[in-house]
């Protein structure tokens, strides 16, 4: 289990940093002097490699219904020669289409985002997803009627202090005469931006993902199968809208342009590969996400995620030439420590375990800190009764 654990931990962080690797690869390469700019079409790809989770899934599933079929067999009077005590494996009673407006926030999110990869560097865009945090805490008290304790607050705060650093630092520092900084600043609040709509998809998900107890790689190759049919049909529509040349580096200035992609891929197969290398990392990605989820825990997957944003940024420096700025880094340690702060890795644990048994004394102290670490607020209590009944005695 422990060898199963790394694996997998190790798998995450890998097939996570190359997902975005791959996708600012692709943006990178230049076919006859144009780069390849294609951010629908990226997206296509990325629900295809979720799509790909459907198929794992019911592998799995018909894998698990033949094996119980063969544990139960029946003889030839009708009568059961062997059976198991466990369930015949069954399909959750859901209407599928309930994951279609989560595809819909997971279209306009990831297309958005992919656009705004193609103006500033991976790094930033790894950085600034982390803005996800931030308005996922505020939507969950609005459309979960969730409470949101101090700590978690603190941890947003941090967040957003590590969120202006990067994007600042970004466009401060670039001295490149080549590059456009009102299309850096652009690609940073598009990547903003897109995290709002991430965060209602991943409010939804939560609220029906528990409602329906849906398995997580079920309700991913669902996402992915109806996100890549619903943006393959939007592509002839974006065939004929026109857009400025900071949006499309087609000859003709179209959204989005299949035939050039094709085109492109055709003088170019370095691209195919890239491309490539989103479908498959991004499949591998949801699995060994799913799977840390399940034999560890969130949090954990939460700090790995960190971790991919560091392995990200290393990478970027000598892959993209992208420059190295010092002051980077305490963005970058923000929005670790805002993440941990907010996942609940950091400080409450610490006060729980240390400082909160100092306390039980003072059952008022103890209350009001825990309003703002978190804990168990009736442990103070039970502990309080238990010293009266101890005076009385």
């Amino acid at each position: 289990m422990v060898a199963f654990a790394v694996i997998i931990s190790v798998m995450m962080v890998v097939t996570g940093s190359l997902n975005t690797i791959c996708a600012k690869w692709a943006d990178s390469i230049k076919a006859d002097g144009v780069p390849f700019n294609h951010p629908f079409l990226q997206a296509t790809c990325m629900f295809f490699g979720e799509f790909l989770c459907l198929v794992v899934f019911f592998l799995i599933f018909g894998y698990k219904r033949y094996v119980w079929n063969r544990a139960n067999v029946q003889g030839e009077s009708g009568s059961v020669t062997e059976i198991t005590s466990e369930e015949k494996p069954t399909l959750p009673p859901f209407n599928p289409f309930l994951f279609f407006p989560p595809a819909l926030c997971d279209i306009l999110g990831t297309s958005i985002m992919y656009i705004g990869l193609n103006l500033t560097t991976a790094s930033s865009f790894q950085m600034l997803r982390g803005a996800v945090i931030i308005f996922t805490g505020l939507l969950s008290v609005g459309m979960l009627n969730a409470q949101i304790k101090p700590f978690k607050w603190f941890g947003m705060l941090f967040v957003m202090l590590g969120l202006v650093i990067v994007g600042v630092t970004d466009i401060y520092y670039d001295d490149d005469p080549l590059d456009d900084k009102n299309a850096i600043i652009t690609g940073n609040l598009l990547i903003v931006m897109a995290q709002i709509i991430v965060a209602i998809q991943m409010v939804y998900e939560q609220k029906y993902l528990t409602k329906y107890d849906v398995p997580a790689l079920f309700a991913v190759g669902l996402e992915g199968l109806f996100g890549m049919v619903t943006l393959s049909i939007l592509m002839i529509p974006f065939y004929y809208i026109h857009v400025p040349r900071t949006f499309s580096t087609n000859p003709e200035g179209r959204l989005e342009d299949v035939f050039y992609a094709w085109k492109e891929i055709t003088e170019e197969p370095t691209i195919a590969l890239a491309l490539s290398g989103t479908v498959v990392s991004i499949a591998f990605f949801n699995f060994a996400g799913v799977s840390v989820t399940k034999e560890l825990s969130a949090t954990t997957r939460m700090v790995l995620d960190s971790v991919r944003t560091l392995v990200i940024w290393v990478v970027s420096i000598p892959l993209f030439h992208e420059k190295f700025i010092a002051i980077q880094l305490s963005g970058f340690a923000m929005l670790i420590l805002g993440t941990l702060i907010y996942n609940d890795i950091l400080i409450g644990p610490w006060f729980r375990r240390n400082i909160l048994p100092n306390l039980s004394s003072h059952a008022n102290c103890a209350r009001c800190w825990l309003c703002i670490c978190g804990g168990d607020s009736e442990l103070i209590e039970y502990e309080q009764e238990d010293q009266e009944h101890l005076m009385e005695a």
